[in-house]
């Protein structure tokens, strides 16, 4: 579904990423781990389109993302969640999940209540909150409705940026238990997460990123078991999922 090759990317002359290869299947929920300023927001900006890439190839479903403007990529079924939740403050919730369904609102009411209906069964919270401005939410509440808000174009890969930074270990399972049914039900979902234990313990395969580069990759069980991994990212962790 997503395919990178030897991508290079950076701010300037800084260059964040240097020659990253990697690739996502469909159905599959694949991890990115690295401590801060591995280069891990800046790699999801890139297949964004939120950010150019100097160097390499970045394709999904067989389509060149490196052409194509930000606008366009929600379009083909490529979305992300942002860090820090990015919910539009002043709008209701029900107003920015409307707002997150832009792409589909050509395809008829019938299907955008769908998409609503849908959301509110993922997050029963938010049906209860939807006329409440979203600023006001809790930031649990906030991620929630950023992954809802996402999901409302219908995506075949998610793409997501610290989900749980900030919030409570009770709130951090249910969204890996929400991020676990979204792959059941056959989407797709590149995960980025501080939280190395749990997000292994969902994920098929993960992928360790270091300075810019890859320096180690393969099946999640794998990672939880490799002596280095363990101990740069797994030796503080609390949360399991």
């Amino acid at each position: 579904m997503l395919r990178i090759r030897n991508l290079e990317a950076g701010y300037g002359k800084l260059k964040v990423l240097k020659n990253i290869s990697m690739h996502v299947d469909p159905g599959e929920i694949v991890t990115i781990i690295g401590a801060n300023g591995a280069g891990k927001t800046t790699l999801l900006s890139v297949i964004a389109g939120l950010l150019k890439a100097g160097k390499g190839e970045i394709t999904f479903k067989g389509q060149d993302l490196r052409s194509l403007p930000a606008s366009r990529i929600p379009r083909l079924g490529c979305v992300m969640v942002p860090e820090g939740r990015q919910v539009f403050s002043p709008m209701t919730v029900e107003e920015n999940l409307l707002l997150g369904g832009h792409v589909v609102r050509s395809q008829g009411s019938r299907v955008l209540q769908g998409l609503l209906d849908y959301q509110y069964d993922l997050f029963p919270i938010l049906k209860e909150r939807r006329g409440q401005l979203a600023g006001t939410l809790s930031g649990g509440e906030q991620q929630m409705l950023a992954i809802a808000r996402a999901l409302m174009s219908r995506p075949s890969l998610v793409m997501m940026d610290e989900p749980s930074t900030g919030l409570a270990p009770l709130i951090i399972k249910g969204i890996f238990a929400v991020i676990v049914r979204l792959r059941q039900e056959g989407k797709t979902v590149l995960l980025i997460e501080q939280n190395a234990k749990a997000a292994l313990g969902i994920a098929d395969r993960g992928y360790v990123l270091e300075t810019g580069k890859v320096i180690i990759q393969g099946p999640s069980q794998d990672l939880l078991q490799n002596r280095d991994v363990q101990r740069a990212y797994l030796g503080r962790e609390k949360i399991e999922a």
